[in-house]
């Protein structure tokens, strides 16, 4: 029982800190200027669903690629969002190294599941892992024209350089549609 009761407090310790995504800001966005940008999680969440939708379009396991985007930052409580400019000049631990850690005191069922999929999200070559990388991708583009859209000009540069690093044809796809729409035009189906 002792065993029980230390891995429950290590995966109640681990959701815990899951938490801290919530606060945590997308600290890329400060360099364009951006003076709120969204949060890890918002990041995330967005990333899970763009990732199943993309999945759906690939002929992919959206479960999948949902579940393996919801863990790609959850490093990020320990290591804070380092903007691609600040990796020049930090070596930062792996995230397959800081997620060990975040579950060293969990259920090992838990510990276990989390580690395979940040290590697959991490080194795996399936479809599921193309798609959820082109999912954090157009998410991030996505992103970058809702900060355009708000006034904040220097978010091009991540909206051109993010898409063009985009694989599938399904991101491609989207990414093409997204540059001709506003961020509210969803709702305009309901509005006719």
């Amino acid at each position: 029982m002792p065993d029980d009761d230390q891995h429950a407090k290590g995966s109640v310790s681990y959701l815990m800190e899951m938490g801290a995504l919530k606060r945590g800001k997308r600290s890329g966005w400060w360099i364009a200027g951006v003076k709120d940008p969204e949060t890890i999680a918002e990041h995330s969440f967005r990333v899970a669903v763009v990732g199943a939708v993309l999945a759906m379009m690939e002929g992919a396991d959206p479960a999948k690629v949902a579940l393996l985007c919801t863990f790609h930052d959850t490093q990020e409580t320990r290591v804070g969002d380092i903007p691609w400019i600040g990796r020049r000049y930090l070596t930062a631990a792996k995230n397959e190294d800081v997620t060990r850690d975040q579950l060293a005191d969990a259920h090992p069922a838990v510990a276990a599941g989390i580690q395979a999929v940040v290590e697959e999200y991490e080194h795996g070559d399936s479809l599921e892992v193309l798609v959820a990388h082109d999912a954090d991708k157009l998410e991030c583009m996505i992103q970058g024209l809702e900060y355009l859209e708000q006034g904040y000009s220097n978010a091009r540069e991540w909206v051109d350089s993010t898409r063009a690093k985009l694989k599938t044809a399904s991101a491609i796809e989207l990414a093409n549609a997204a540059q001709n729409m506003s961020s509210v035009d969803w709702q305009r189906t309901y509005l006719r």
